[in-house]
């Protein structure tokens, strides 16, 4: 589907060159084309760290992970969201979100090395863990870059790399 979505654009580019707002919406069906295939291989890996997890014994109870896959998942629904509807305030909502999954997922790291240190028979588990919250976060990362398209589309802004300047997304240009 990413390589039949990135032909029907690359087609479109070509025979139709748009400008302005078509351009800024190609360009950015392309980009949340290449995000959410990464966030599909991303799921995959974390299935598959679930799998191994099952034949370990609990490291400890994990709270943050939970709350990580949550808040993930509503910043996913929400930038999607935001893409479908147009929607640059919502899209600004998830641009909010992702300091707190990288809180979280430093406090899982933090947790688990402690834990490792004390047992180092969770070892196994623990970097399985490890690896859940870091594909998280970066599932996060790439909602995170969605919603900064989403932006671009909407407003013409380019908020990437400026977490400093989301609070002003109010002035439309075209």
């Amino acid at each position: 589907m990413e390589m039949e979505i990135d032909g029907l654009v690359t087609r479109l580019l070509a025979q139709r060159q748009p400008v302005a707002r078509d351009l800024r919406f190609l360009t950015s069906v392309l980009k949340i084309n290449t995000d959410l295939e990464r966030i599909g291989d991303l799921a995959q890996h974390i299935a598959e760290r679930s799998l191994s997890l099952m034949h370990h014994p609990l490291v400890k109870p994990m709270v943050d992970i939970p709350k990580m896959a949550s808040l993930v998942q509503a910043m996913l629904l929400k930038c999607l969201d935001a893409f479908v509807h147009e929607d640059a305030a919502l899209a600004r909502s998830v641009l909010i979100s992702d300091d707190e999954v990288d809180a979280l997922r430093d406090g899982v790291y933090g947790d688990l090395l402690e834990t490792m240190q004390r047992d180092p028979g969770v070892v196994p588990a623990a970097v399985d863990l490890i690896f859940v919250a870091r594909n998280l976060e970066r599932i996060g990362d790439h909602a995170t870059n969605i919603a900064e398209d989403v932006v671009f589309l909407v407003k013409g802004i380019d908020v990437r790399h400026h977490a400093e300047d989301h609070t002003d997304l109010s002035m439309p240009r075209e």
